[in-house]
């Protein structure tokens, strides 16, 4: 390395949430030098940054944890059925401490580069303070919901009130009482927070592009004699959730809607909406792969809108007329109720476009609404934004984005690696069951497999690895042709990217089986990275 002084770790990862922190426990227990650089001053990842009002897990809490150690599952208690992002923060917190992994995390500090030096075989990371530092391995866990997205619209920098957008919310409380308050979009955090601010605010005023169908959460306080026959149950708990499609114990019913009578299956989707949670999505095989069964459960949360919202014009204003789940499957607790308040009002900006942010508020088509305060409810830029946000550079100084033409013709294999791009792993990266299945779960599965290669890769002295493109050409097409098997590939939502103005459309969620995956993944290591080029460039020099 001659005369620069670039201080020098086996592997570096991105994020101190749930990935990048079991990602850091596998790899020193595995007495590989690690540090962990993470954009906020504390650990949660997604969960350190998303803190507006009403924020809670959309999966069950007893299934939304760490599964690799027991001891850890019986220590910890949840209080209620679905958690809210305090207790998440405060579990990721105490799992910090539990297994001494702060010393190892360097806070406020951005990655904006890493360039793989093809003298060295190694990455170059360049941090914001304008250090460097050396890597064999660079992993990223920065998730695929980190890059939030502010819509241009004119106007921003005039407003003389107050903006936040749920993404990046401010760690003191937000003070609402006697404001009018306008917030633009009804995605999940849009939904969450609704109901929580008009409780508080003088006044709330929706600005709705897309309605959505919500499932009731159903919440509740977990009892003592559930918490104690739930830790009792860890491994058979665990055994089902790692081997199930969707990285939770649910068992899917395999009849098609229209199997059933009228009157039956309206019993069935009454007692999944009596249930709440993600038991309406598993009540039939074929919601998302059958036009007319999805017409049947689409029409059924229709039904419970307008039975829900008294005035029918709201009503109506609230009725998805897509296909029911090609969006986020989306949980809320009171949001349909919400809009029977005298101080909400619903405006559909399809109909009425927002043109304007003005000094006193917000300008549509039809109106002015004078606000003060904005919320951008306005979600991420999905599965590509994280890794885009930073410059990226593999073999022959070939940027990530370039080389996935801007998110028009992403290809990995396994939705782990890229070909081109040596020793670089995505912890949940584009073309793995990332966010349509319990990430936990789904990264408990990833940090283990690359745990197990870099150990592979150390005993057998293989100093670079990198997947063949025909591995990769062969696994990106595997997944669109699954996907094109559903109706997700027929919505505009964030999984295709369809909220990102210009974004190239794509699906980049493997919608096999988390079970199928899990299966297909250990079979490659089995085989001796079977896809991929080891090089033990020791015997070559």
């Amino acid at each position: 390395m001659g005369s620069q002084t670039v201080n020098e770790v086996d592997a570096v990862v991105l994020g101190a949430g749930f990935a990048g922190l079991y990602m850091l426990h596998q790899l020193r227990s595995n007495g590989f030098s690690t540090i962990v650089y993470e954009a906020g001053d504390g650990v949660g990842g997604v969960w350190y940054w998303n803190r507006y009002p009403g924020v809670r897990c959309d999966i069950e809490s007893i299934y939304y944890n760490y599964t690799f150690s027991k001891e850890l599952y019986e220590e910890w208690t949840w209080t209620s059925r679905f958690p809210e992002q305090e207790e998440i923060l405060r579990y990721l917190n105490y799992v910090t401490d539990r297994f001494q992994l702060r010393e190892s995390i360097q806070f406020n500090t951005r990655v904006h580069a890493a360039h793989f030096d093809e003298e060295r075989n190694k990455w170059l990371i360049h941090l914001n303070d304008g250090q460097q530092i050396l890597t064999k391995y660079f992993i990223t866990g920065i998730g695929c919901l980190s890059a939030a997205n502010i819509p241009n619209i004119q106007g921003l920098q005039q407003f003389h009130g107050k903006w936040y957008h749920t993404g990046h919310w401010p760690h003191e409380k937000v003070n609402f009482k006697g404001k009018r308050v306008g917030i633009i979009g009804t995605g999940s955090s849009g939904i969450q927070a609704i109901p929580v601010i008009a409780k508080e605010a003088a006044h709330l005023t929706v600005f709705q592009r897309t309605p959505q169908y919500t499932i009731p959460a159903r919440n509740h306080p977990y009892d003592n004699d559930f918490i104690k026959e739930t830790k009792q149950n860890f491994e058979t708990l665990k055994h089902a959730m790692r081997n199930s499609v969707s990285g939770t114990p649910f068992a899917q019913n395999q009849q098609s809607a229209m199997e059933d009578s009228d009157d039956r299956r309206l019993e069935v989707f009454e007692e999944a909406w009596a249930q709440g949670g993600f038991a309406f999505s598993v009540t039939y095989h074929d919601l998302l792969t059958n036009e007319q069964s999805n017409e049947q459960a689409a029409e059924f949360i229709r039904s419970k809108i307008r039975q829900t919202v008294k005035d029918p014009i709201v009503a109506e204003r609230l009725c998805p007329t897509y296909m029911y789940g090609t969006k986020r499957q989306v949980l809320d607790s009171d949001y349909f109720e919400t809009y029977n308040r005298d101080n909400v009002l619903l405006v559909d900006v399809k109909a009425s476009p927002i043109q304007r942010i003005t000094e006193t508020g917000i300008q549509t088509s039809d109106d002015q609404y004078d606000l003060d305060i904005i919320i951008f409810a306005t979600g991420y830029d999905g599965m590509t934004g994280p890794l885009f946000k930073i410059d990226i550079r593999g073999r022959g100084g070939v940027a990530l984005k370039e080389k996935w033409e801007n998110g028009a013709s992403v290809q990995t294999y396994l939705g782990l690696t890229t070909a081109g791009f040596p020793n670089l792993f995505m912890i949940t990266g584009p073309e793995s069951p990332s966010v349509l299945v319990n990430m936990p779960v789904a990264i408990e599965q990833h940090v283990e497999w690359i745990a197990q290669c870099i150990n592979y890769l150390r005993e057998h002295d293989i100093e670079i690895m990198e997947p063949f493109e025909e591995a990769e050409i062969a696994w990106s097409k595997h997944c669109r042709e699954i996907a094109n098997e559903t109706l997700y590939v027929k919505g505009d939502s964030w999984y295709t990217g369809a909220n990102i103005e210009g974004k190239p459309r794509s699906f980049l969620i493997y919608l096999g089986g988390f079970d199928y995956y899990t299966k297909r993944c250990n079979e490659v290591a089995q085989n001796h990275y079977e896809g991929f080029k080891l090089m033990k460039l020791k015997s070559i020099s």
